[in-house]
């Protein structure tokens, strides 16, 4: 059994901002993103985002998704990420240009982990909360604490996108499961890029999950 440290993981991404190793981190927003407001604009009560509205990208990286959001829609917003380079990047990248004029987009990002709760964000006050591809990384006790804070932070009818890993049928997971395992059940410790990485089961997503939100 191995555990990687949290110090650990954000040199890690330091690194990966800094001088990309491991992954090839785009700048355009997630194709997984465009594919929820494909769906979205289809549902009878679609999500309707405005200015008036508030997002929230947890692990936001150089802020590709929040920020394609915010200039298409006009919501203001909040990021954070373990990286200081990866806000370093969001921070520059959220000032557009626009009429000849710079515009600073109304986001607000901050260097921290997604573990913990988020006081300064209200209840009830978020419309989209973004999860992609990072409370992976977190351990058990944080993972629960982290859909407790979405759930809370977000209005009725908001939504929660969460993109992860499935290890249903995936042999790749099994084999690392069996040969780098961390600290708990369901999560091994990844051969290159050596960052603790937990894989869930669709009937553990739905677990976990079907006591806050509905599932699409």
């Amino acid at each position: 059994m191995a555990k990687i440290s949290k110090k650990i993981n954000k040199k890690f991404w330091d690194q990966e901002y800094s001088d990309p190793r491991h992954l090839k981190l785009s700048t355009v927003p997630s194709g997984d993103l465009l594919k929820f407001f494909r769906w979205n604009e289809r549902q009878k009560e679609p999500l309707v985002l405005d200015r008036k509205s508030f997002v929230v990208d947890l692990g936001c990286g150089n802020g590709r998704n929040i920020i394609y959001i915010s200039t298409n829609a006009g919501v203001h917003g909040y990021g954070c990420d373990i990286s200081e380079s990866a806000i370093a990047q969001a921070k520059k990248a959220s000032i557009i240009t626009a009429n000849k004029k710079q515009i600073a987009l109304p986001l607000t990002y901050e260097v921290r982990s997604i573990a913990g709760e988020f006081p300064e964000i209200e209840n009830e006050s978020v419309d989209l909360v973004l999860d992609m591809m990072v409370s992976h990384f977190l351990r058990s006790a944080e993972r629960e604490v982290l859909i407790k804070e979405v759930f809370r932070m977000l209005r009725p009818g908001g939504f929660y996108i969460f993109k992860t890993f499935l290890a249903d049928e995936d042999l790749h997971v099994k084999k690392l499961l069996q040969e780098r395992p961390a600290d708990e059940p369901g999560a091994y410790i990844h051969p290159e890029m050596n960052v603790y990485e937990y894989v869930y089961t669709e009937a553990e997503v739905k677990r976990v999950m079907e006591p806050y939100f509905d599932i699409h």
